[in-house]
């Protein structure tokens, strides 16, 4: 399957000139790095579409107004598709998962007949929640009185129920929430009438089908506290312009201002070039350099892998990346993917919040408020691994939670070097939210191009608010 590109067609990377959203930063183009790969890569690689969507400021509200909390509330996290979980978080009949998103919690669970079903999660007696944490159970029971329903939301049970004779019980099935499925994940939508969720995924789905994600399990969860609304630290996770700044010692190996940024309907997609050196620094370095940049190799740490004569940072992580990927995904289609797809940061946006990362990368982020904060968040990183599909699916892990203090290195050792990267990103965002609420301008103002997946997320966003 192809996708034609949408709107305009980016211009070559090298010209630095043009109208509005047309400038890019000198050196190679992301497209013309492709022109040298080994291997010929993939259509979805080659896909281009997006264009100029404005130059006007984020208004700084957004990330501190309690109103505006209140409006996303009640005009978005009501009404729009979310991610709520993983299919193997919920694997066996009786498995319940509670999904809570600002004051509101949803009750997922794998119903008798394996389907999976998600409901509003309150005893429809006095309102207590039915369950407060996940688990299996034979049904689902309220705690306070004892109210019970089946796992496919009938009603079983009424205490004294002589003392009821005003409730219909076949009236008091559980609310129903909407559920999808794509990918492994499961997403769930509490507006009655809202879109098809095959409507609101739209061509998504065609960007993973060289790549799927439902042949993978989930081997990491961490969760960790920030004290800051959700989109500034979204916001942090979706450009690479920050790289220069945030996390200098990545630059004799990553593209950072070479990104290529696509956006299309209700998702968005950068793609981060690794392997190759930041247009930013003045010296050239060598392919061992650039290879040393990529793995986070630090002054006091011998390389992970030291490159044969005439091997490139690419050509060395796509060789790494076959041999890696070849137990579990079959030699024939390892050695298919090109050197880009085990080399680049491929990350994709779903709108609002959900963001898959492309090829075999593991990482998927979801941001989103803690409780009903609108001055704190919750941020996740799950690493879906590809696993032999010749055994049972291994199970997926419970989530890890880290605190507001807490250091991802010293506490998350799961996510490896990653954790390092993380902790650069942590120390900027509680800062970006006090700045937010010292700041006099009333918005904030991105680059045309290298902040295109934000622009696109509140482009969005304002849609969602402004429906009736």
């Amino acid at each position: 399957m192809t996708i034609a590109s949408t709107n305009v067609t980016p211009i070559n990377a090298t010209d630095t000139s043009g109208g509005p959203g047309e400038a890019r930063s000198p050196g190679l183009s992301y497209q013309d790095l492709l022109d040298h790969d080994t291997r010929t890569a993939p259509d979805v690689l080659r896909w281009q579409s997006g264009g100029f969507m404005g130059d006007h400021d984020i208004p700084v509200s957004r990330y501190t107004s309690r109103e505006f909390h209140e409006l996303e509330k009640e005009k978005m996290w009501k009404r729009v598709w979310q991610m709520a979980c993983r299919e193997e978080d919920i694997p066996n009949v009786g498995d319940t998962l509670v999904y809570d998103i600002c004051d509101m919690s949803i009750l997922v669970v794998r119903a008798k007949d394996t389907s999976i079903r998600a409901y509003v999660n309150a005893c429809l007696h006095r309102g207590r929640l039915l369950r407060e944490a996940d688990g299996n159970v034979a049904d689902l029971r309220c705690a306070f009185h004892g109210f019970c329903w089946n796992l496919d939301g009938s009603l079983k049970q009424v205490p004294c129920d002589w003392d009821f004779p005003h409730v219909d019980k076949n009236e008091w099935a559980l609310p129903e929430v909407k559920v999808g499925q794509w990918g492994g994940f499961v997403f769930v939508n509490m507006d009655p009438n809202c879109e098809s969720f095959e409507s609101f995924l739209g061509d998504f789905g065609w960007h993973f089908e060289r790549w799927p994600l439902e042949k993978r399990y989930k081997s990491v969860h961490v969760a960790r506290l920030f004290p800051c609304n959700w989109k500034v630290v979204q916001d942090a996770f979706s450009e690479a312009f920050h790289v220069v700044a945030t996390h200098p010692q990545l630059l004799a190996g990553i593209g950072d201002a070479n990104s290529q940024y696509d956006w299309k309907d209700n998702y968005s997609r950068a793609i981060t070039p690794n392997g190759t050196p930041s247009p930013h620094i003045k010296w050239t370095p060598t392919e061992q350099e650039m290879f040393d940049a990529m793995s986070d190799r630090r002054l006091d740490e011998p390389p992970v892998v030291e490159l044969a004569d005439g091997m490139t940072a690419r050509s060395t992580a796509g060789v790494g990346g076959r041999a890696g990927l070849a137990p579990v995904i079959g030699q024939e289609a390892a050695d298919q993917l090109s050197d880009a797809e085990l080399s680049d940061s491929i990350y994709y946006t779903l709108f609002p919040n959900f963001h898959p990362w492309g090829s075999y990368n593991r990482i998927c982020y979801r941001f989103r408020p803690y409780e009903d904060r609108h001055d704190m968040s919750v941020m996740e990183c799950m690493f879906l691994e590809p696993y032999d599909e010749s055994k049972p699916k291994p199970p997926a892990v419970p989530i890890h939670w880290l605190g507001v203090d807490d250091d991802w290195a010293e506490m998350a050792p799961e996510l490896g070097l990653l954790a390092r990267v993380f902790n650069q990103d942590t120390y900027n965002l509680p800062k970006v939210q006090r700045g937010l609420k010292t700041m006099t301008k009333p918005g904030v103002t991105l680059a045309n191009y290298q902040e295109t997946k934000i622009r696109h997320f509140h482009t969005l966003l304002s849609r969602w608010i402004d429906k009736p």
